[in-house]
């Protein structure tokens, strides 16, 4: 599959949409109108694939709604090289969002199928994460760390702690918190010992699951 103009001009009607939903960040809305979701799909689905819907990439696991990476990337805050930890790579395409922003992206997938296969297709479309890692997501990535800003792209029962020791002071950790259903949580370190907790909504997420297969 290619990009084409028309692909573009289906990117372009999304942005106008999820603009439309509330998101204001600019920066957010332009790497949103770059990045070819449909290259990340399954072809079966490419049809839909500016729509404004979560679709299923195997594994039980899904490409999130662009409203849902749209609204997790701008609660991040995103600036040119900041370091970000991304927990459940999943297609890839969250990556590329962070990316398409000057991010440094540090990422880690816990199904092996989805690993091996954004480890090879990402640097294909030109995004070339620092790290893609298979591996356990609840630890994040402490050799790495302090982090800019953390994003959890999957249900998360509780708030990983070395998570939120991984973030730098000023950093923020975008967290779905839940079993069922989630509500979309920010925290933002304020000192080394403290932390402010913001609840922003329910939202649907796949399961974030502790062991790796």
């Amino acid at each position: 599959m290619k990009d084409t103009h028309k692909h573009k001009g289906l990117r372009n009607q999304l942005v106008k949409i999820i603009a439309q939903k509330g998101i204001t960040d600019k920066n957010v809305l332009t790497a949103l109108g770059n990045v070819p979701r449909h290259l990340f799909m399954d072809s079966s689905f490419a049809d839909f694939a500016y729509q404004d819907k979560a679709f299923p990439i195997g594994c039980d696991q899904t490409i999130s709604q662009p409203y849902t990476v749209a609204f997790q990337t701008e609660l991040l805050q995103v600036k040119e090289q900041h370091q970000i930890l991304e927990i459940g790579t999943g297609s890839g395409y969250q990556t590329a969002v962070l990316l398409e922003m000057g991010a440094k992206v540090y990422t880690i997938e816990r199904q092996k199928e989805l690993f091996k296969k954004a480890k090879l297709f990402l640097p294909k479309l030109g995004y070339k994460p620092k790290k893609i890692i298979f591996g356990d997501g609840y630890k994040g990535l402490l050799e790495n760390a302090p982090f800019d800003g953390i994003i959890v792209t999957a249900g998360a029962p509780f708030v990983p702690n070395a998570l939120l020791s991984q973030l730098k002071v000023g950093g923020r950790l975008v967290i779905p918190i839940g079993d069922t259903e989630q509500i979309m949580t920010l925290f933002i370190r304020t000192s080394e010992k403290d932390f402010e907790k913001h609840e922003l909504g329910k939202f649907k997420f796949v399961p974030m699951l502790t062991k790796r297969n």
